[in-house]
């Protein structure tokens, strides 16, 4: 009998909390003696950097605007590491155009939502978070400083094929030379392309800090 009365009460505990269990889905993942956030804002480092934030329009894989502001932020380490790029990159007639820094993490979630299942390599799962929600993950590419438009690469920002891949080999000799000026010029600032895209780059401490959710008009504004 008295199993049986213990059974039951686990059920009913398991009933009780069984419409909360989906909860942390809907939430960051808590990971513990992480810093504090120091978001900064790229273009406030460096106005001549170049801003072309997808996400804030319609033309992104999602078809809609997910940010309410076409604006970009990284961990302060990490945004001084890319102005020091941009900067190099003047002296060989570049500079740096922003696609994507800091993410929220309910953002990511929407990613993970909309994506079909055979194309989620190219997004993070909100269980474990993405290194954009740790503001230390970046998507860019090159201009030309002259002309003021994108060069050539082998794809356009978020292509979901084999092409994306920062090894891929098919690109003509431009596209390739331009992937590996960008990968090259990154790496030296402690920077690590994703394997399977060319455009995406995560800076070296990226572990040292939280999975964030934080609106970027929450952000404070730091010089």
């Amino acid at each position: 009998m008295k199993n049986r009365f213990l059974t039951i009460s686990l059920w009913v505990v398991w009933i009780t909390l069984a419409p909360f269990s989906g909860f942390a889905q809907d939430a960051p993942p808590k990971e513990e003696k992480k810093r504090e956030a120091n978001l900064v804002e790229l273009n406030e480092l460096d106005k001549t950097i170049k801003l072309d934030i997808r996400y804030a329009r319609a033309d992104n894989f999602v078809g809609r605007a997910v940010y309410t502001e076409a604006r970009a932020f990284m961990q302060r380490p990490a945004a001084e590491a890319v102005v020091r790029v941009h900067k190099k990159l003047k002296k060989k007639g570049f500079g740096l155009v922003i696609f994507d820094g800091y993410r929220p993490w309910s953002v990511t979630k929407i990613f993970w939502d909309v994506t079909p299942e055979d194309k989620r390599k190219f997004v993070a799962n909100p269980k474990t978070g993405s290194r954009h929600n740790r503001g230390c993950a970046v998507d860019l590419s090159l201009f030309d400083i002259k002309t003021g438009k994108l060069v050539e690469m082998p794809t356009d920002f978020d292509d979901f094929t084999d092409q994306a891949s920062p090894t891929y080999d098919g690109a003509t000799k431009i596209q390739k030379r331009n992937r590996e000026l960008l990968r090259k010029m990154m790496e030296t600032e402690g920077f690590t392309v994703n394997r399977n895209e060319w455009w995406h780059f995560d800076y070296k401490d990226w572990e040292n800090y939280a999975i964030y959710d934080i609106a970027f008009s929450e952000v404070k504004a730091e010089k």
